[in-house]
């Protein structure tokens, strides 16, 4: 009868460790998970920032084209014209 108590303390013990570690491992993986929504988050701001970055360093290049510089006058010269069709089709849309 004692081996059988005995079994059982052993079982009650291994079935408490494994119960202190399932908590353990859900605790750690909410963390993760906040961890990892925060991390997306900041991914998410700086793709953005990248992008308002990215729009105002063609911008900067296209002033500094009309200003004189002779690097980026190829890229200022198919922005305007992409910029004339663009009125020419907005009129060509009014007009019909």
């Amino acid at each position: 009868m004692s081996v059988i108590v005995e079994i059982i303390d052993t079982l009650e013990y291994k079935i408490e460790k494994l119960i202190s570690k399932i908590e353990s491992l859900e605790k750690n993986n909410q963390e993760i998970k906040i961890e990892l929504t925060k991390s997306a988050a900041i991914i998410q701001s700086q793709s953005n920032e990248i992008e308002a970055l990215k729009t105002q360093y063609d911008t900067l290049k296209i002033a500094n084209s009309l200003l004189g510089s002779d690097d980026n006058k190829r890229d200022t010269k198919l922005k305007i014209n992409s910029l004339i069709r663009e009125i020419d089709y907005c009129i060509a849309q009014l007009s019909d």
